[in-house]
């Protein structure tokens, strides 16, 4: 036992340095940063939006107007008095998002129930996500003007009805069903609630996978190159033991590295996510989830733990083996590149289709990849198909079991020195 905790200790040595400790401290600073200016662009894009208006009319039809998009948090700079050029060039100079041009004559065509046209000129100042929402607010404008003139169209023909109830005169309630439960509320935000609490899985998993991988694979190819792994094998310890260490460290070191990796995400992710949510929503939400029973208890995260921990020891003996391939710490870098593929895929896969409706081959390549069945365990805890989470956590144990087993065979004997994977061509022997 004292054998094993040294050679660990080395292992974890050898890992740690101080290269990674900086590189995950600027991580954590640099992702915090970019988080805190993101939430700033954010409430700048969400909060009230400043539009210029020429109104041409003067009727009371265009002041009415004025005044419903006030009451849709909008804040009007009024260019009445100007030329058309004239009120583009000072909306542009401006912090207005648009220039909302009322043409004489607008008042008459509302009197007499006649469609009206208006202008919009909406100003592209940049072409990011945030910067682009011009025309989000073109039509948050034409929605709110339409919204206000046929609700006046309706108080003044019929004065005694809602306007609200004439326009929708259906209402529904919406009802969602899940195995046994039912509870009133929107399907869609059970399915946005599920996506966003299911998308740090697949991150977790994908950093936890990528990092211990490289280590491994980078430590062994170091050891080949280094001609000291042919030292450590001549010491007596059990090769076998060789192997539970180096897999062991590389995890230990691997899931910390997540972890900071994971606080440094959640802090960019939430500069950029906390303003566009609304708590009211969030509270809703949270609500009908657990009248639906849609709630991990302690058997639902220690069965999502174990998932990961299943993924993790596979991804390791896998780069235990890719790593015995390499034939030094260069040629390492490339032997990650299959342990990211087969993360990668299900990873979009699980984001973008289900896998329920997929084609009978497309299922079988997905489930046949190990790093699938965690993406799918709080899916199927909620669902209840606990036979498909017993079914993927066998499996992965199997495969599991299958890599050491290759892996120690390759340690207990001299291949472990001879095994190589070369890519390029192969040079000519001098002559």
């Amino acid at each position: 036992m004292k054998r094993f905790k040294n050679l660990l200790q080395k292992e974890v040595k050898e890992l740690v340095t101080k290269q990674l400790v900086i590189s995950l401290a600027f991580t954590v600073l640099l992702f915090n940063a970019i988080g805190q200016i993101s939430k700033k662009e954010v409430q700048k894009a969400v909060g009230i939006q400043t539009i210029s208006v020429l109104d041409q009319d003067g009727s009371e039809g265009s002041r009415a107007l004025l005044k419903g998009l006030e009451s849709a948090r909008f804040k009007i700079v009024d260019q009445t008095g100007k030329g058309k050029d004239e009120a583009l060039a000072s909306a542009k100079a401006g912090e207005s998002k648009l220039l909302l041009v009322v043409p004489a004559g607008f008042g008459d065509s509302l009197a007499e129930l006649k469609p009206s046209e208006i202008e919009t000129y909406s100003f592209m100042r940049s072409f990011s996500l945030i910067g682009a929402r011009g025309q989000v607010v073109v039509q948050s404008v034409i929605s709110a003007l339409n919204e206000t003139l046929s609700n006046n169209f309706l108080a003044a023909k019929l004065p005694g009805a809602d306007p609200v109830s004439l326009k929708r005169p259906i209402k529904s309630r919406d009802f969602v069903v899940v195995r046994d439960r039912t509870a009133e509320g929107s399907a869609g935000l059970i399915a946005g609630m599920l996506s966003q609490q299911s998308m740090l899985i697949p991150i977790v998993l994908m950093m936890i996978v990528i990092y211990s991988s490289q280590m491994v694979i980078s430590a062994v190819a170091m050891e080949k190159q280094n001609k000291t792994l042919e030292t450590l094998l001549t010491v007596p310890i059990k090769r076998t033991s060789i192997i539970t260490a180096k897999m062991f460290a590389a995890g230990l070191v691997g899931l910390i590295s997540a972890g900071v990796y994971m606080f440094a995400f959640k802090g960019f992710i939430g500069g950029m996510g906390e303003e566009v949510a609304a708590a009211g929503a969030r509270a809703s939400g949270t609500a009908l989830m657990q009248k639906l029973g849609l709630t991990f208890d302690t058997t639902g995260y220690l069965i999502l733990g174990l998932s990961l921990f299943l993924a993790i020891l596979v991804a390791l003996a896998m780069a235990m083996i890719l790593g015995v391939l390499a034939e030094d710490f260069r040629s390492a870098q490339n032997m990650i590149m299959p342990l990211m593929f087969m993360v990668m895929i299900p990873y979009f896969i699980s984001l973008f289709a289900d896998i329920d409706t997929l084609s009978l081959p497309v299922k079988i390549l997905v489930l046949a990849i190990p790093f699938s069945h965690p993406f799918l365990v709080s899916q199927n805890i909620y669902l209840g198909h606990y036979g498909m989470i017993a079914a993927g956590l066998g499996y992965m144990l199997l495969v599991f079991i299958v890599l050491v087993i290759y892996a120690a065979r390759i340690f207990s004997t001299d291949k472990i020195l001879t095994m190589k994977l070369r890519f390029g061509k192969k040079k000519a022997p001098a002559a």
